[in-house]
């Protein structure tokens, strides 16, 4: 950091834009920790709202042990996706704390304690605390699921309260109907598909808030792994859908998260 950045944060810090902890933190710049086979950013929190993630599959347990104790003794929460069975078997050991997701495949060890989100299949949450985010996943059928608890456990990971409305697909589009009582309020929509991947622009006419679309490889040959799906969200005549990566559950989940994090930033603002 030079001389001038020096000086633009101290004259932040003289007119009250910045606290002393924030003055300090920008000051010691990013913060990595290495570990040798990995440089862990611990400093992402700061600049992009959450810590970083771990992509378990072709990783190490050895590493992921490393890098979780890491994060943890930086207090972050972890988080873990595409992780197998046995790795999880082994990281349970040595973080008793952990839960694993078989259906998603993720791996969370929380450091404080949840109030968001009833178990999947539920189609409901419970109250959300004063404050929080609130994030609702959409499924279209039940072999999106793996996908769907993927986006689940990211957004539970991100401190929003989590609605699931799972097998609502467009072959029966009264099961939606059924269920759009359970969109109202959400800051972030998350809609699983795959075959032809209609809804999410179903989803997205019936609410006033970002609706992520995340196609998945489910379907039969023309559906091309998913490819179909992808083409067909990106081309979704609803204004207020937008689309990631084919079986991106996680992504999905993050995006969700963030947005609806801002948003209970701002109706924290507004109350007071």
């Amino acid at each position: 950091m030079d001389a001038n950045e020096i000086q633009h944060l101290a004259e932040r810090l003289l007119g009250g834009q910045l606290s002393l902890a924030q003055f300090v933190d920008r000051l010691r710049g990013p913060q990595i920790a290495d570990l040798g086979e990995a440089q862990v950013d611990l400093d992402r929190t700061r600049r992009c709202g959450f810590p970083e993630v771990v992509f378990a599959e072709g990783k190490s347990v050895a590493a992921m042990e490393k890098i979780f104790a890491a994060q943890m003794a930086h207090g972050t929460d972890v988080l873990a996706t595409r992780m197998s069975a046995q790795q999880a078997e082994e990281l349970a050991a040595r973080f008793p704390a952990g839960r694993y997701n078989p259906v998603g495949r993720t791996f969370r060890i929380p450091l404080a304690a949840e109030t968001s989100g009833r178990a999947a299949g539920s189609g409901e949450a419970d109250a959300p605390a004063a404050g929080q985010g609130r994030v609702t996943i959409v499924t279209a059928g039940t072999s999106d699921l793996p996908v769907a608890e993927e986006a689940r456990e990211t957004a539970l990971w991100t401190g929003s309260a989590v609605t699931m409305i799972q097998d609502v697909g467009v072959a029966g589009p009264h099961r939606l109907a059924a269920k759009v009582k359970l969109l109202e309020g959400a800051d972030a929509v998350v809609v699983v598909a795959g075959m032809e991947g209609a809804l999410p622009s179903v989803v997205g006419g019936h609410v006033a808030c970002p609706v992520i679309a995340v196609p998945t490889s489910v379907g039969y040959g023309a559906s091309l792994g998913g490819m179909a799906a992808l083409l067909g969200m990106l081309n979704s005549c609803a204004s207020n859908v937008t689309v990631v990566n084919i079986d991106a559950g996680f992504k999905g989940g993050y995006v969700a998260g963030l947005i609806a994090k801002n948003a209970a930033v701002g109706r924290r603002e507004i109350a007071n």
